[in-house]
């Protein structure tokens, strides 16, 4: 009897070391990737709060940025050449000149020797005189266009195509300085200012 209950204690704890090394086991590298599977299906995570894309532009209608240097170049130049001519048109011009001499030579031509003073000094000195003046008042014309143009021209051109403020100041100078040459190229032509002298 005694032999028979040592053997079955014997056979009890060897059972119960099996089973705790089967536990064991279980309880390995596949076990706890289990376990941590299980923890990260179960876990909760709030997802990222979307973030609202900023207003896409369209392709077809936003400027190239070589287009828009292209546009600034030429709207400089156009407003340059503006204030030039307007200049020109106040202090005078080659062409001016060169016309107002000719009508000079072209007067005492066409004059009798025996013409009368008034005569002669219309014939000689108001011809070029006008031509003078018509020629500044051209000049003005032409720079009060292109300044006009220019200031204009971001209203008729491509949409977002801002325009440089210097280019701007430029052609404001290219008007004003065009308005007043127009206007005193028809003061002079009229003979308002700076008319011929009283011959008697």
């Amino acid at each position: 009897m005694g032999t028979q209950t040592e053997n079955e204690t014997e056979t009890g704890k060897a059972a119960e070391a099996g089973s705790d090394s089967g536990d064991r086991r279980g309880a390995g590298p596949g076990a706890g990737a289990a376990v941590g599977a299980g923890a990260a299906g179960s876990g909760t995570t709030e997802p990222d709060a979307e973030v609202e894309p900023d207003a896409e532009v369209d392709p077809a209608t936003a400027p190239e940025p070589e287009a828009r240097v292209a546009h600034g170049v030429g709207q400089g130049a156009a407003a340059i050449v503006s204030a030039a001519l307007g200049v020109v048109s106040l202090t005078g011009s080659w062409l001016g000149t060169v016309a107002a001499a000719r009508e000079t030579l072209v007067g005492q031509l066409e004059t009798a020797a025996g013409a009368g003073v008034a005569i002669q000094v219309e014939e000689i000195y108001g011809d070029a005189w006008r031509t003078s003046a018509l020629w500044g008042g051209l000049f003005a014309l032409t720079a009060l266009l292109i300044g006009v143009v220019v200031l204009v021209r971001p209203a008729f051109g491509t949409p977002g195509a801002g325009q440089a403020p210097w280019i701007r100041s430029v052609a404001w100078a290219g008007v004003a300085l065009g308005a007043v040459g127009l206007l005193l190229a028809v003061l002079k032509y009229t003979d308002v200012l700076l008319g011929l002298p009283a011959t008697g």
